[in-house]
């Protein structure tokens, strides 16, 4: 199973095989800017229970409507947005499902100094690979909500930012399947930015996430907090990003779990050489939560990409994915790796085509949890 990281800041890697974005135009909806969108595919999937030995295959009909609802004002700004996300897998009714995401999002600025943002979200989700049965969807849901606030103006020499989230996260699976997995996170984040230039900020930023889980004397509950120092530059001629290094301690609560320390570090740097071409590196190494008896989850993982618009209708999106994943307090290691290929050609304004391959591969030293897959797709895009 995959579990969310409270903590990490972004979070790295795509299933998506379109190198270009249609241009989507809003209508005006009482006030507010209404702007629907359409992703329709249809994809080949050799492999959709990633299973070491007799694959699952299946051609796989996907529709995901968005709908967006948003409006500014010259001191805040608010948006609704809801996505459907519908697969029908033709070889298998049972792995077929619909998510579900709602979100809410506003930010309101005081004065020039102050600044206070807030979201909250509802995903009702089911993944069909790395599942706790391999015949058996993982079911979960995930709420959350967020708050935060920033003291400083924009081109202050110093800022300070707080931020606040609660999550939770519940299973919907028969029996008690997944019940060890639920549990109530709380993180709180603090950043101090100091200004070096009118593009580049150095940063010194304290993370503190606690996790409850719902399973009684579970050996999971934690506390990981994390000490990172960094800096972030705004898009200049050809460069922009984020770096922040350190050390994140994962603390448990019973005495009986080993604790961890373990250096930590996120990265996303992009480069863009000509204005049609961008290449991006993201890197990222923390502890994920618990998974498949471990008490939790030394994660290393890096993603490259390369996009490229070679005319102005026809772009193509290359990528390369690695991940080390360490499984403490058990024997296992995985090593997934994965790379693909999208060709988007912007037919009209309103719709893209796009066509794309992707390659998955988990290098376990469990034998029963490696497996490779493949997966073929051709989409469209729609927009109004």
């Amino acid at each position: 199973m995959k579990i969310p990281k409270v903590m990490a800041a972004t979070f790295a890697g795509s299933m998506s095989f379109n190198a270009a974005a249609t241009e989507p135009q809003s209508i005006d909806v009482a006030g507010f800017d209404f702007t629907p969108t359409l992703f329709v595919s249809e994809s080949y999937d050799d492999n959709i229970r990633g299973r070491k030995t007799d694959e699952e295959s299946s051609w796989i009909t996907n529709i995901n409507p968005t709908f967006l609802l948003s409006a500014e004002t010259g001191k805040s700004g608010y948006q609704l947005k809801y996505e459907l996300d519908d697969k029908n897998y033709h070889s298998d009714s049972q792995v077929s499902h619909t998510d579900h995401h709602l979100t809410l999002k506003s930010v309101l600025e005081f004065t020039a100094r102050n600044r206070l943002r807030w979201d909250v979200g509802y995903h009702k989700v089911e993944e069909t690979s790395d599942t706790a049965e391999i015949d058996e969807n993982d079911k979960y849901t995930l709420k959350n909500v967020g708050v935060g606030y920033t003291y400083g103006a924009q081109t202050a020499r110093n800022q300070l930012d707080f931020g606040a989230n609660y999550l939770e996260r519940r299973y919907q699976n028969s029996g008690n399947l997944n019940e060890d997995q639920e549990y109530d996170s709380t993180a709180l984040v603090g950043t101090w930015y100091h200004r070096l230039g009118a593009r580049t900020r150095v940063l010194g930023e304290l993370r503190h996430a606690t996790f409850d889980y719902l399973q009684q004397n579970s050996e999971r509950d934690s506390t990981d907090t994390a000490a990172l120092v960094g800096a972030t530059w705004e898009a200049t001629k050809k460069t922009s990003g984020a770096i922040r290094f350190g050390a994140e301690r994962k603390n448990f609560d019973s005495s009986d779990v080993k604790d961890y320390t373990s250096p930590m570090w996120e990265v996303g740097v992009a480069y863009k050489p000509r204005t049609y071409s961008t290449f991006s590196l993201d890197t990222r190494r923390a502890f994920d939560e618990g998974d498949d008896g471990a008490t939790t989850v030394h994660d290393t993982t890096t993603t490259l990409g390369w996009k490229h618009e070679w005319t102005s209708r026809i772009a193509t999106d290359l990528n390369y994915r690695y991940s080390d994943r360490e499984y403490e307090a058990v024997d296992r290691t995985d090593k997934r790796s994965s790379y693909g290929v999208g060709v988007t050609y912007a037919m009209l304004r309103w719709l893209d085509i796009g066509l794309g391959y992707r390659h998955l591969k988990n290098d376990s030293s469990l034998d029963t949890e490696g497996y490779v897959r493949n997966i073929y797709m051709v989409s469209f895009d729609v927009s109004l």
